[in-house]
């Protein structure tokens, strides 16, 4: 009997809720400097605080999300996450009105002049604008929490060991494309919308791009069930998913077993390895992500609606798309070509992207050359992000049970939204530090603001390279959690 592969349009599921996920994060960094930042008076401090509670608000859903997606389902637990962040994307639109009416004012005009006025009037504006978009992301990461440890579950409901990395590399890359799609298209809805008289444009790039989720969640409804149960898997497929060993006597358990105990869970030593490794480095990924947009008008004083900016943010995360989805396919090579342990192969590619990062030190030198430079090695650094990524989500997989891979994979987001925090709160505080010290403030031979870049990017550099030696000293070798 010839297999059906009904399990790669599982994967493209996955996919494009990843899209939708990174698309619905991207509207506030590429709308935030060049729409909203004049309209509310914000600051780099401002924009700061809101990434950073973003991901800190994240990490402490992620920490309850992945149990939640274990005793919830897959198929009900996802609907309900993207349910909420879509809801939560499109209620940043409402945050200008909301503003307007907290701080007394008429008109959205009304209130423009007073930011422009400055002083206690245009203070209180900025902080009630702060505080209106806090409340969005929060909502937005209640419901974005539950995406990863919703879609390694499926991955590894779906996909012998084998294929994780490279199913979870193919759906991970929906946030290079998601990443990739946004500069080309949320500057020009802002910018279109504000030409029509339209609020100020941002709204309507808030709302559009939050609908996309509502429409996924149709095609889920109808597409998802687990593979035993699904029609459109056929038995050929099923003993191909099932081909592990470990699987296959997972699939003869009781569909009612109990998952391993959320506080049992900090005792492994394979627990502390994936926090470990994601604590050190997601907050890298999500530098780049929600800065990169603003360093290149710091830098360049390209706005992220100029042509210019919209190509090097756009090729930064080509490169990050097409190199990324063949970080799947090293540990693949690794399994069936070298004979290597699923653990083990996956350990070796993750050292050799652990110094992809290290192209972030010639990113600020080579600048005043070219922008194109530092969108290259930008580049650079998120493909190894993400074929890292890729990887440390598979070791999940590979060493708890699958009733236990969404609760582990929540913690373990925890200490990446954790880590973000650190470096998006911190890295708002020293640019505006920075740029008011002026040429007082020096690093490796740049002043001010480039500076403050130049630090966060070194601190980039070496993320990986730590998570990776520390992920091997916890667990050297492979060993399965057995519960």
């Amino acid at each position: 009997m010839k297999k059906t592969n009904f399990r790669w349009v599982i994967c493209a599921m996955l996919f494009f809720a990843t899209t939708v996920n990174y698309l619905d994060r991207q509207v506030l960094s590429l709308t935030w400097k060049d729409f909203i930042a004049p309209e509310f008076g914000w600051t780099d401090a401002n924009y700061g605080t809101i990434t950073a509670f973003f991901s800190i608000f994240y990490a402490l859903i992620s920490l309850v999300a992945g149990k939640l997606i274990d005793w919830l389902g897959t198929k009900k637990g996802y609907l309900w996450a993207i349910f909420f962040w879509s809801l939560a994307a499109c209620l940043h639109a409402a945050c200008g009105v909301g503003t307007m009416v907290l701080c007394g004012y008429d008109s959205l005009s009304a209130m423009g002049a007073a930011v422009k006025a400055g002083g206690q009037a245009g203070l209180a504006i900025a902080t009630a604008s702060v505080w209106l978009f806090l409340a969005c992301r929060s909502m937005l990461a209640l419901g974005e929490a539950g995406n990863f440890p919703a879609a390694i579950k499926v991955t590894a409901e779906y996909n012998p060991k084998k294929d994780r990395a490279l199913s979870t590399a193919v759906f991970n890359a929906g946030a290079s494309v998601g990443a990739l799609a946004s500069p080309v298209v949320i500057p020009l809805l802002a910018k279109y919308f504000k030409a029509k008289g339209v609020g100020g444009g941002w709204e309507m790039a808030f709302i559009i791009i939050g609908a996309l989720g509502f429409v996924w969640m149709g095609f889920w409804m109808w597409l998802y069930r687990k593979p035993k149960e699904s029609p459109y898997v056929n038995a050929a497929e099923l003993e191909y998913i099932q081909s592990d060993d470990d699987a296959a006597a997972e699939a003869a358990r009781p569909s009612g077993e109990k998952t391993i105990g959320f506080f049992k869970c900090f005792t492994y030593r394979q627990t502390w390895s994936f926090i470990a490794g994601k604590f050190f480095t997601d907050g890298v990924w999500w530098f780049f992500l929600f800065w990169t947009p603003a360093y290149f008008k710091d830098q360049f004083n390209l706005p992220s609606d100029h042509p210019t900016a919209m190509a090097l943010i756009a090729t930064l995360y080509a490169i990050v798309t097409f190199l990324s989805i063949g970080g799947g396919y090293l540990p693949k090579y690794f399994v069936e070509k070298k004979g290597m342990e699923a653990y083990s192969g996956r350990m070796r590619a993750m050292l050799i992207f652990a110094f992809f990062p290290i192209a972030a030190l010639a990113a600020q030198p080579l600048g005043p050359v070219s922008p194109w430079f530092p969108a290259i090695l930008i580049g650079l650094v998120g493909a190894g992000h993400q074929s890292w990524s890729a990887n440390i989500f598979s070791t999940v997989s590979d060493m708890f049970p699958k009733s236990t891979v969404a609760t582990i994979t929540g913690v373990g987001t925890m200490a990446g939204g954790i880590g973000s925090f650190l470096i998006n709160k911190g890295s708002g505080m020293l640019f505006t530090y920075a740029e008011g010290q002026g040429a007082a403030f020096k690093f490796l031979g740049f002043e001010g603001k480039p500076a403050g870049y130049m630090i966060v990017f070194c601190v980039c550099a070496l993320a990986y390279l730590v998570a990776w030696s520390i992920m091997k000293t916890l667990v050297p070798q492979y060993k399965k959690v057995e519960g």
